[in-house]
């Protein structure tokens, strides 16, 4: 993937929005998609099922729950359809500083770091960022669980 590519799927802090789990193209809305289909009609069975495990008990906070992660549309944070609910300065602070990537910012790392929701998890990402490029970061931190 080039940097372009990694700029439509890395926010400006560096974490990955195209995994997250309100991301309208992202591989958990198309999971859940599937698997809502899969289970199309299964609330009957679950009922069956809630006698042999309690956990069945629970069917329908699940499927409410897979609802949701279906219902995902966000086309991420630099993007004008971001639906993240986390308020983070560094949606409009990457601009102002014209930098794609906090790292690139050259008061990097700042007293603004308190005000980002992911507090040291952002400092971590950024520097990582900055030692090994965004490119090689994506393909990275790709291999690993987004959450």
């Amino acid at each position: 993937m080039e940097y372009g590519g990694v700029l439509e799927k890395l926010a400006p802090c560096g974490l990955d929005c195209s995994r997250c789990v309100g991301f309208q193209e992202g591989e958990i809305k198309k999971l859940s998609t599937r698997l809502i289909e899969l289970l199309e009609n299964y609330q009957r069975v679950a009922a069956i099922m809630q006698k042999f495990n309690p956990a069945f008990a629970s069917y329908k906070g699940f499927e409410d729950i897979l609802q949701t992660f279906a219902q995902a549309s966000c086309t991420g944070c630099r993007s004008i359809n971001n639906s993240c609910p986390t308020p983070c300065i560094v949606k409009t602070c990457h601009k102002e500083k014209a930098v794609d990537f906090c790292f690139q910012c050259p008061d990097f790392p700042c007293d603004k770091q308190a005000q980002i929701p992911i507090g040291e998890r952002w400092l971590q990402i950024n520097q990582r960022l900055q030692e090994i490029g965004a490119v090689e970061y994506y393909q990275e931190q790709n291999r690993l669980p987004r959450y």
